[in-house]
């Protein structure tokens, strides 16, 4: 199996305008407006894709729809978290079975367990499949930090191959590729440009929602040319969109955000809001002046 590796956008779950199912035709859209857009890999069912808010059905409905409308032009990463290893093995079996290149599993996230309950949790889901796994550490939002020495003990299992590292801390990368060498490779799951800088081979980007090529663009400079002048042009270009959803905005922002540009994801489901109206003005001006107002986006074709 080919490496994953570049810019992977994390997509929003459309909804439909009632909130009470997912929106097939503008999922498809969305997954086709990527690909076209020289976007090199998809992650769905993540945070930004607000899997806790999405029922078993529909979790298998989104992987479904994606990995079918993706249909092997870039690789595609199903996020299979789940509070229990049980349910995590049952997603991932799931995202298997539906031809996903990889699983992405967060820690548990309620839960307060040792390293030795999480490399247990982790050996268990992969030993149960043959998926490539990309351990997720958001600490943030699970309070549990998988620390250097841990994730190289993990990449000694063979399907685990990649994480996505959200600390913010830029030296984890560098710790992580030095204690694992090439078992393990890193994408960085929020500072894409501060990663590339000091080795990361991936970037989990929830702006490339709606600024793709850009995005994908940063990588191929910074990493594959090693023009890091030219990437710092463009990290400045996506600069201002990642900086106002960098609090807790990123759904709320991106689903707002398509919106104003002509393509209605619905709105977040609770206890999510919609964007808050004194913020409108601000993303709608950070929109204007990256040109995406005046953009002609693709036709979004009706479901078969």
């Amino acid at each position: 199996m080919k490496k994953l590796r570049g810019t992977y956008t994390v997509i929003l779950t459309p909804f439909t305008e009632d909130g009470s199912a997912i929106n097939e035709s503008m999922l498809r859209w969305l997954v086709d407006f990527q690909i076209s857009e020289g976007i090199h890999g998809i992650i769905t069912l993540a945070s930004n894709g607000e899997f806790l808010s999405l029922s078993d059905e529909e979790r298998h409905q989104v992987a479904s729809i994606v990995v079918d409308q993706a249909a092997g032009r870039v690789p595609v990463v199903v996020g299979t978290a789940a509070e229990s290893t049980t349910d995590v093995i049952r997603y991932t079996k799931d995202a298997e079975s539906l031809g996903a290149d990889a699983a992405m599993v967060l820690t548990p996230y309620y839960c307060w367990i040792d390293e030795n309950e999480i490399y247990a949790h982790y050996r268990q889901i992969a030993e149960a499949v043959s998926l490539p796994i990309m351990l997720y550490n958001h600490p943030a939002s699970t309070v549990l930090d998988m620390k250097p020495p841990l994730i190289a003990r993990l990449a000694e299992i063979d399907n685990i191959s990649y994480i996505k590292e959200s600390t913010t801390d830029t030296r984890r990368v560098y710790q992580i590729n030095d204690i694992c060498g090439d078992k393990i490779t890193v994408f960085a799951g929020y500072l894409g440009y501060e990663s590339f800088m000091v080795g990361a081979e991936g970037w989990v980007s929830v702006c490339a929602n709606i600024m793709p090529s850009k995005s994908a663009q940063m990588f191929e400079l910074a990493v594959d040319r090693n023009d890091k002048d030219a990437a710092w042009s463009v990290f400045k270009e996506l600069v201002p969109i990642i900086d106002f959803l960098g609090d807790h905005l990123y759904v709320h922002g991106m689903k707002a955000a398509f919106k104003m540009m002509g393509r209605d994801m619905g709105n977040p489901r609770p206890p999510r809001l919609p964007l808050p109206a004194d913020k409108e003005p601000e993303l709608r001006a950070i929109l204007n002046d990256a040109g995406l107002l005046d953009s002609e986006l693709p036709p979004v074709k009706a479901a078969a």
